[in-house]
């Protein structure tokens, strides 16, 4: 978005990091937001605040990390702050999911639209996930070898795809807003 800090932008008058955590706190107990930056705005939304452990790379796996070494329950889930609109049972789908198929970590597979071809298909969605907080050491193991890819690490464990393709599942739900427009368009009504 510019180079600016994409969890502040505003998604219907809320920054967007705000908006996610309010609709995470109604499917969690405790919650915290990772950041690397702007971290007083972050910290005035009430929750704990932590940045990547390491500098050393960025990504998704540095927040799993971050989150993984704070988490006091036996499981952590995480979404990232650029997909406002992810669904309100999102963890109860997933817990579900992961307890069925006694899985390490339960991944969301989404519809998403082939650019080149034009047909919908479900892909993964690893940044929304759930998964056991026993699974620190692996992750710390695998990015001190300098692994850097969700999906080499995750494919180290058990894991179960979950769709969200169901009547009634908003298709727009796991969209995520890369630039100002984007954000705007997720802000209007669907047709």
């Amino acid at each position: 978005m510019g180079g600016t800090d994409k969890g502040l932008q505003n998604f219907h008058g809320v920054p967007m990091a705000l908006h996610a955590l309010m609709r995470l706190q109604m499917q969690t107990g405790a919650a915290l937001v990772n950041a690397n930056r702007n971290l007083a705005a972050y910290e005035s939304f009430g929750v704990p605040v932590w940045p990547d452990a390491s500098q050393e790379f960025g990504g998704p796996l540095s927040g799993f990390l971050a989150g993984l070494e704070q988490c006091e329950t036996p499981y952590l889930v995480t979404v990232p702050c650029d997909s406002p609109l992810f669904p309100l049972d999102l963890v109860e789908r997933l817990a579900d999911a992961l307890e069925r198929d006694g899985a390490d970590i339960a991944v969301v597979q989404a519809p998403e639209v082939d650019e080149a071809t034009g047909q919908t298909a479900l892909r993964a969605q690893p940044v929304f996930c759930l998964m056991h907080t026993s699974l620190l050491e692996s992750l710390v193991a695998f990015t001190q070898g300098g692994g850097r890819k969700i999906d080499a690490w995750t494919a180290q464990h058990r894991v179960v795809l979950v769709p969200f393709d169901a009547p009634g599942d908003d298709p727009r739900a796991f969209y995520n807003a890369n630039t100002l427009a984007e954000l705007r368009a997720l802000e209007a009504p669907t047709p």
